[in-house]
């Protein structure tokens, strides 16, 4: 079988965590062929160890520091839109994205964080492909805020909000139901040990090296769910696999390298995004299993305080611009280009840091002509793995 699954790792740190993916992926007899695990890091790094790391596992694979990633632009003519993906940010996931609309043999894509480890209670990778096919009832969740924490199951014991949580919509009445579920395109492992909260929720659970006092285990979660339509949710990329079609409305929006020093929206906004563009057109996120363990490391607190206070404000306000836009769509780049444009051309000036959002709308709109560009016929390039 051809390489149908791209694995994105954004890493500067321990790039060899994928070999417990890989090991799980062997335990439970998942073909490793399927993979094509892209590592996503910066020009200080051991590309070479990197790359000598996939060897030995005898797993496809490529490295992409800042000067590669320079060099594919170039390659693939779209030079003009190097500025998509920041420097040194964990938004460089976008590049992950790109690379798979230019190679369209990729079906599936899954995200992996460098700090987190699988369960041997799950097949990792086969867990995500059974959700993305996933067929019956599922669970759905609803409250009276139009969100649904991710961490609802036994919220009465350990009361986490997860970061992007907006803080306007706690202490919501939370209801319940099954339905058939419908297309799913994303799904969602969530994680035991360290959770994945905001700096001001880390600092009230009394932690000042950004991890938090309050941990998750197994028993803090109860099976797979799905938010229902009009309901947002926070989508966290540490762990997550999804569809090729839903790219186009899928931006890790641009974060840390700008003038507002807004940081950590990145995955937050574009499942956001992603929400709405699913609910548009009847498509569903599962969200719940294989869960992972992020093992998240000691730093202070008050550096995510930092990146995430210039937009804490425009993070209450983000669902509400695109909830009531691209109704009408009938495609992932409709819904998208319609939250790009309200957010490029409206008047923000009322909120904190308000033209951030002109800026995201504007990378937005680059990022559907980009993968225009991608996306047509152009003469053959170098090979770029």
């Amino acid at each position: 079988m051809s390489h149908d699954i791209c694995v994105v790792v954004p890493t500067i740190r321990d790039y060899e965590c994928m070999r417990a993916y890989f090991d799980n992926a062997r335990e439970h007899g998942f073909d490793l062929n399927r993979l094509f695990v892209l590592l996503v890091t910066e020009d200080f790094c051991d590309t070479e160890a990197m790359q000598s790391m996939l060897d030995d596992e005898d797993v496809a694979g490529a490295v992409f520091d800042e000067s590669a990633r320079e060099r594919w632009y170039d390659a693939h003519d779209i030079e003009e839109f190097s500025h998509l993906v920041p420097a040194a940010s964990h938004a460089q996931t976008s590049f992950g994205l790109l690379y798979m609309w230019s190679h369209p043999n990729f079906d599936y894509g899954v995200f992996i964080d460098d700090d987190t480890l699988p369960h041997d209670d799950w097949d990792f990778f086969g867990r995500h492909m059974n959700n993305l096919h996933r067929e019956g009832e599922v669970e759905t969740v609803s409250s009276d805020e139009q969100w649904v924490n991710v961490l609802f199951q036994n919220f009465d014991e350990h009361g986490l909000y997860p970061r992007g949580y907006p803080y306007s919509a706690m202490h919501e009445t939370v209801e319940t139901d099954r339905r058939e579920i419908r297309d799913v395109v994303a799904s969602q492992g969530l994680w035991t040990n360290v959770p994945d909260l905001d700096a001001v929720r880390i600092l009230m659970d009394g932690d000042l090296e950004g991890q938090a006092q309050t941990r998750t285990d197994f028993d803090d979660f109860d099976g797979d769910f799905v938010a229902e339509d009009g309901q947002y949710l926070t989508v966290c990329s540490m762990n997550l696999a999804f569809k090729r079609e839903v790219i186009p409305a899928f931006y890790q929006c641009p974060m840390d390298d700008n003038e507002w020093e807004v940081g950590r929206f990145d995955d937050i906004w574009s499942g956001v995004f992603l929400k709405r563009a699913a609910d548009v057109l009847d498509k569903d996120i599962v969200t719940g299993y294989p869960l992972c363990e992020h093992n998240k490391a000691a730093r202070p607190t008050f550096d995510d305080l930092n990146n995430e206070v210039p937009g804490l404000e425009l993070n209450e306000h983000l669902w509400e611009v695109v909830d009531s836009v691209g109704e009408d769509a009938d495609s992932y780049a409709e819904v998208f280009e319609a939250m790009a444009d309200a957010l490029a051309t409206g008047d923000w000036s009322d909120y904190r840091n308000g033209e951030f959002f002109n800026y995201v709308g504007d990378h937005m709109q680059d990022w559907l002509a980009c993968l225009d560009a991608l996306a047509a016929p152009r003469a053959a390039v170098p090979a770029d793995d």
